[in-house]
């Protein structure tokens, strides 16, 4: 990979295509496949990777906000777009844009009748949400006769899928709570599919659903984190490929005497003489200010170095004091040797929150 000479996450899409036909591989040959692209793509770059992976085939994109579905139809993206969380002063821009919107409440079913009523459509494509234990979105099993009688009122939309969302598919421990929600939603799909007379698509896997509950696959699966290279296990991670690397350079270098500090209200003073090295990157960024104090860690020439004082929004500063640098040095944030997960753990937080915290303004280079 190219030495990086300023602040880029590189992309590496070769490992995309692994990842993807790595969760395939655990799907039979006719269930869809998901992906997940919401929140620029986990912090990539939601038109280039959703481009990528209409190509490779995937069956259906998601994604959080209308806005989000708007930016991927102008990006060329023909697949069918289900949008997660659909806001209802969006719904004119989401039919515009033939969006599919989760309808989780009974207030949402009926504002989005009322709208694509409204613009004279039929049997446009809605996706029904179900919650079976998450307790954050979605109808109960008790909805299911309002559901069908509503339904058999309008022929304005058509149920296209119905889903769930499993909340601790990662966690072995819970093996019990995630087959309640399994036959939970087993018998809310019965019963709804028996009232309203058809069949929709189903599912209810995430990343580590596919992974762990094979017997929960259902007719589609939805990937997000696992596209990205994490598998939310150790052992998973090993057959997984980080895509993102976080590179910067070292802009200076100073040498400290004892007692004097580092940044913003002094929030790092040296006890001995001490060597640092200033980096453009900081919390405007995604570097958040949790990982200062020597709590987060870079690498440089194959060796950690701690990041020290307080972030900055433009800038860190971490302890190059045993490390042989020069400025201009490549400094690898994180990477497939260091990964996001690692980074985070300094921090007492997840991958998740560092890849989408990744500001707009860093570079995106894509390595094919």
């Amino acid at each position: 990979m190219p030495k990086a000479n300023e602040t880029v996450l590189e992309i590496n899409l070769a490992a995309l295509k692994e990842n993807y036909l790595y969760l395939k591989s655990k799907i039979s040959s006719n269930t869809k496949f998901l992906a997940v692209v919401k929140a620029y793509a986990y912090g990539n770059n939601t038109d280039e990777l959703a481009t990528y992976l209409e190509n490779l085939g995937v069956d259906y994109f998601a994604v959080a906000y209308t806005s989000e579905g708007i930016s991927l139809r102008n990006a060329g993206i023909k697949k069918p777009i289900l949008v997660l969380h659909p806001q209802i002063v969006s719904f004119n821009l989401l039919i515009e844009y033939n969006l599919e919107p989760n309808l989780y409440s009974r207030k949402i079913l009926n504002e989005f009748i009322e709208q694509v009523e409204l613009v004279k459509k039929k049997d446009y494509p809605i996706h029904l949400k179900f919650n079976t234990g998450l307790n954050r979105l979605g109808f109960s099993l008790n909805d299911t006769s309002y559901i069908a009688k509503t339904l058999k009122k309008t022929k304005a939309i058509k149920v296209k899928s119905i889903f769930s969302h499993l909340a601790a598919s990662e966690d072995l421990n819970e093996q019990s709570f995630t087959q309640a929600q399994i036959s939970s939603f087993k018998t809310i799909t019965n019963d709804l599919i028996n009232l309203i007379g058809y069949q929709p698509i189903l599912h209810l896997c995430n990343t580590s659903g596919i992974l762990n509950y094979p017997e929960a696959h259902f007719n589609m699966v939805r990937s997000g984190i696992g596209l990205y290279g994490y598998g939310n296990s150790v052992r998973e991670n090993q057959n997984l490929k980080p895509i993102g690397t976080l590179k910067t350079i070292i802009s200076q270098i100073h040498t400290l005497r004892k007692g004097e500090s580092v940044g913003y209200n002094r929030g790092y003073i040296s006890n001995s003489a001490l060597k640092t090295a200033t980096l453009p990157i900081g919390h405007a960024d995604g570097i958040g200010r949790q990982y200062g104090n020597e709590k987060g860690y870079v690498i440089i020439n194959n060796q950690k170095a701690p990041i020290i004082g307080n972030v900055c929004m433009d800038m860190i500063m971490v302890n190059v004091t045993e490390i042989n640098c020069n400025e201009g040095d490549e400094v690898i944030i994180f990477g497939p040797n260091n990964t996001a997960e690692n980074f985070a753990k300094t921090a007492n937080t997840i991958s998740y929150e560092i890849l989408t915290s990744l500001s707009q303004r860093i570079k995106r280079v894509y390595l094919y």
